[in-house]
C-alpha cells in the first residue's frame, strides 16, 4: 500500500541533484565563515531578497529567535498576528531567550488590520512597551494563507511611525511569492529582518535563513553561537539549499493546484473546509474527534496532523504524485464510513 504523507511539507525527501551536490560540497568551518558553499547560499538568499546579508542556521525557530533576540530589550512586547508561529509553536523561546512577551492582535485569514496593530502599540510607563511588529507570511494556522502587499505596507508604515522595526516570519515565504505573483524582493521590502525556512516546500533536508542589514550579521552570528546553531562544514547542508533556493520554487504553484483539488474534493464528501482559507499548499478541515479520525486514515495509509479536538491539515508538497490526491480522497472516505 502506498503511504501520502499530507502531514508537511517538511517531509520531502532531498532529490538526486541535492545529494550528488551534498556529495560534492566544496567546504570549510562555517563557524569561522570559512565554508564557501554556506557562504554563497547567503549571498545568493540576500540577492534574491534584497537584504544586505543572510546567515544559515539550522532551523526557522533559531532563525525567529535570533531576529527577536537582535530586536527586543528584555522586557519589551512584539505584536503579531493570533496563531503566529513565534507564539504557538516556539515553546517560550520569546520569554526564555529575549526576556520578553507577546501580544497578539486578531488577524482573520491571517490578516491583521493595520489600525488594530496601531492600537496594540503600548509606550505607556504601566504597560511592556512594544519593541517589534511581527508578521507571518503564508500564515500557518489560519490556512496557509497569504497577506497581501498592501497590508505589509501598512502595518510597516505604522511600525515607521512609531519607530519600530518589522520582522517577517517567512517560513513559507516562496509560498506567498508564488501565491501573490511578486518577486521575493518586492515580499521582502520594508522588513528588518526575514526568516526564510528551506526544508517547507523548497525541498532542502534541513536549514533557514536570517536575512539583515549587514551591520546585524555580527550579533546575529553571536547569538546562533550562543544557542548551539554554529554548525562546522555545513557546506554539505547548504549545497541542498541552493538547489532549494534556485529550482525549488518552481515547484510551489503545483503544490498549490493539489491542495486546492483535494479542497474541492472534500466538499464533495462533504466535510467542512473553508475555501477561502485554501490559496496556497494547506487545507483545513473540521471533523469531529480529530485524533480518531486521524488514527482511522493512518490505517488506510493516509498520513495528517490533527491541529486541534475537531480539526486536521492536510499539507501539500512536491513529493506527492498526481494521482496520490484521487487516492487520498478515497481513502478520507472510507475513514468517513468507518466513522
Amino acid at each position: 500500500m502506498r503511504v501520502i504523507d499530507l502531514r508537511s511539507d517538511t517531509v520531502t525527501r532531498p532529490t538526486p541533484a541535492m545529494r550528488k551536490a551534498m556529495a560534492e560540497a566544496e567546504v570549510g568551518d562555517d563557524v569561522y565563515g570559512e565554508d564557501p558553499t554556506v557562504n554563497r547560499l547567503e549571498a545568493l538568499a540576500a540577492e534574491m531578497l534584497g537584504l544586505e546579508a543572510a546567515l544559515f542556521m539550522p532551523s526557522g525557530t533559531m532563525t525567529n529567535q535570533v531576529a527577536l533576540m537582535l530586536h527586543l530589550k528584555r522586557g519589551q512586547e512584539v505584536i503579531a498576528p493570533k496563531g503566529a508561529h513565534i507564539y504557538e509553536y516556539e515553546p517560550g523561546s520569546l520569554a526564555v531567550l529575549s526576556g520578553g512577551t507577546i501580544r497578539i492582535v486578531e488577524a482573520p485569514y491571517g490578516i491583521p488590520d493595520p489600525e488594530a496593530v496601531r492600537a496594540a502599540i503600548h509606550t505607556s510607563v504601566h504597560q511592556a512597551p512594544t519593541g517589534l511588529i511581527a508578521l507571518e507570511n503564508t500564515h500557518n494556522t489560519a490556512g496557509g494563507t497569504v497577506v497581501p502587499l498592501a497590508v505589509q505596507r501598512a502595518i510597516q508604515q505604522v511600525a515607521h511611525q512609531a519607530g519600530l522595526p518589522t520582522h517577517l516570519d517567512g517560513a513559507r515565504f516562496f509560498n506567498a511569492v508564488v501565491a501573490l505573483q511578486t518577486t521575493p524582493a518586492e515580499l521582502a521590502r520594508g522588513f528588518r529582518t526575514v526568516s526564510i525556512c528551506l526544508s517547507k516546500g523548497l525541498g532542502a533536508p534541513v536549514g533557514s535563513l536570517l536575512l539583515m542589514p549587514r551591520e546585524y550579521r555580527a550579533e546575529a552570528w553571536r547569538y546562533r553561537k550562543l544557542l548551539g546553531g554554529g554548525m562546522r562544514q555545513a557546506g554539505v547542508l547548504a549545497a541542498a539549499g541552493l538547489i532549494a533556493l534556485t529550482e525549488g520554487p518552481q515547484h510551489l504553484a503545483k503544490d498549490h493546484q493539489m491542495a486546492r483539488a483535494l479542497a474541492e474534493g472534500m466538499l464533495r464528501l462533504h466535510l467542512e473546509v473553508d475555501m477561502q482559507a485554501v490559496q496556497t499548499n494547506m487545507v483545513y478541515a473540521q471533523v469531529p474527534q480529530a485524533p480518531a479520525f486521524a488514527e482511522r486514515l493512518r490505517e488506510l495509509g493516509v498520513l495528517i496532523n490533527p491541529m486541534a479536538a475537531n480539526r486536521v491539515r492536510f499539507v501539500t508538497h512536491r513529493d506527492l504524485h498526481d494521482e496520490d490526491i484521487p487516492l487520498a480522497l478515497q481513502r478520507i472516505e472510507q475513514a468517513l464510513q468507518i466513522a
